[in-house]
Parts: structure tokens; sequence; C-alpha cells
């Protein structure tokens, strides 16, 4: 089983059952059979700012990013509980929100997007 945690930051209307699901099945079509864990985070420009200069040591806006467990918390050899730890999503809805009115998306589509983004990068897919 998939479990999938979503907090927000403000009451950002977005539905967290639609998140939930979409994540779940996304992560089952890329080949996830195993029982997870993932959280997801919707945040402010300044909570994303703020996460950017701790982490990343930069200042720029970043729409989403992705923090595997093991790079936050350490590698282990099997979890105890079976339960793999993804880590953590955090997408900036404000920055969705621009992205999406100037695509002439629908926002819930675009943080979908951006949540599967961020879910390819936990499971080891990187960009350039």
């Amino acid at each position: 089983m998939i479990r999938v945690n979503v907090s927000k930051q403000s009451s950002y209307p977005v539905s967290s059952s639609v998140l939930k699901k979409s994540l779940k099945d996304f992560l089952a079509k890329k080949g996830l059979v195993s029982d997870a864990e993932v959280s997801v985070a919707l945040v402010s420009e300044k909570k994303m700012l703020d996460l950017g200069r701790k982490y990343l040591k930069d200042s720029k806006m970043h729409n989403v990013l992705a923090f595997a467990d093991e790079e936050t918390k350490g590698k282990f050899a099997y979890p105890p509980d079976g339960l793999i730890r993804l880590g953590e999503i955090i997408v900036c809805y404000p920055q969705a929100v621009k992205e999406a009115e100037k695509e002439n998306n629908l926002i819930e589509n675009k943080i979908l997007e951006l949540i599967e983004h961020g879910a390819e990068h936990l499971l080891g897919m990187h960009h350039e």
C-alpha cells in the first residue's frame, strides 16, 4: 500500500484526496509495489524561498522541491517496519498558480504535474 500525506501551509483550495489518489496512481504506474510513504506539502513563496536558501544555498523561486528521506535522515539497510519512506515533495502553491495562468492550465492540473515531477526525483529520475 502506498500512503500519501498531504499538508497545506494555508487553506489552499486544492483537494487533498485528489492529490493523494493521483500520486498513488502515478507511483504505481512507475512500478512502485512495496509499502511506501510519501509526503506532499503546499507552501507559500516565503517558505519555498526559505527552503531554497537553507537546503540549496540559492535564492531562486522554485516551483517544486523534493527531498528523499535518505538525504535528510541518513540511509538504512532496511526499515524495521518494512515501510519505504520516499521523502517529501514540496510545491509552492502561489508559484503553481502563476504558472498555471501563464500556461492556460487548471491550477489543480499544474500542481499534479509538479507533484509528479517531484515524485520522479524521489524515484531517482533526474534531469540535467
